[in-house]
């Protein structure tokens, strides 16, 4: 489990990002694969599921996650759910101690948000398409109306793929350059011709910060590179596998 700094020091919230590492899972999920979306067995997600929690001091019940759709809604959490009856959204926020906020990812951007001074927090999953979306500036607007100020909300971006391992082709570059000029700068040329490598968490980041909340920090881990440490979409696709793990990043207020 890696923490963050910023929201490590604070007493009122328990956090983590977790790796791959640690669960019961085997072949392609192993080992701490917590996506009940795999095609892995469930119990063993199911006790993946319960070490996280437990590492976080909590209930195995009271972990939640998302059906992810790549969106920029928002959901309130006032009581924890199945996983089978999870919601369709990309955000989460709370002001109820106990309940895990928890974001799976296999490349894309979790992000977990806390009010360093009032007890109001957040987490988001955010792709290229939910970023692009607003899933970010709608998570924290979420939390400000719980709350929360937004000079005081400190935000870590967890494992994600980088850029050196992330190409693309011109038309997501042109869509992203369409929506605001400054996006070039996210993308740099490929060895292919026509081909640019995009840097998700610096994009990630810059929307955090044009968002005027008081802390932004990038954990700088690239999930396609560690295979050691993290699940990868984009890997898995390029092996030609039937499937991937989930890794899971969370965040709790401490009762």
């Amino acid at each position: 489990m890696l923490t963050a700094k910023p929201l490590q020091i604070l007493g009122h919230i328990h956090h983590g990002f977790f790796t791959r590492e640690g669960g019961v899972s085997k072949g392609i999920y192993a080992s701490l694969n917590c996506g009940h979306g795999s095609n892995d067995r469930r119990d063993a997600v199911t006790e993946n599921r319960a070490r996280v929690a437990q590492k976080l001091s909590a209930e195995a019940d009271k972990l939640v996650t998302l059906y992810q759709i790549h969106s920029a809604e928002v959901v309130e959490v006032t009581e924890p759910w199945p996983p089978g009856d999870a919601p369709q959204a990309d955000g989460m926020v709370t002001t109820t101690p106990g309940i895990v906020l928890g974001v799976l990812t296999a490349d894309c951007a979790p992000v977990l948000f806390v009010d360093t001074k009032a007890r109001v927090i957040g987490a988001a999953h955010a792709g290229w398409k939910g970023a692009i979306g607003g899933v970010l500036e709608a998570t924290i607007d979420a939390m400000i109306r719980l709350g929360a100020t937004r000079g005081d909300i400190a935000a870590a971006i967890g494992p994600c793929i980088s850029k050196d391992a992330y190409e693309v082709g011109p038309e997501f570059r042109t869509r992203f350059i369409e929506e605001e000029e400054g996006n070039s700068r996210w993308f740099e040329p490929s060895e292919k011709p026509d081909y640019f490598m995009f840097n998700l968490p610096g994009y990630v980041s810059a929307r955090l910060e044009a968002g005027g909340i008081g802390t932004v920090i990038t954990l700088g881990n690239c999930t396609y590179q560690d295979e050691k440490r993290f699940f990868s979409y984009r890997r898995a696709t390029h092996r030609n596998e039937i499937d991937y793990g989930r890794q899971i990043s969370a965040i709790m207020l401490r009762p």
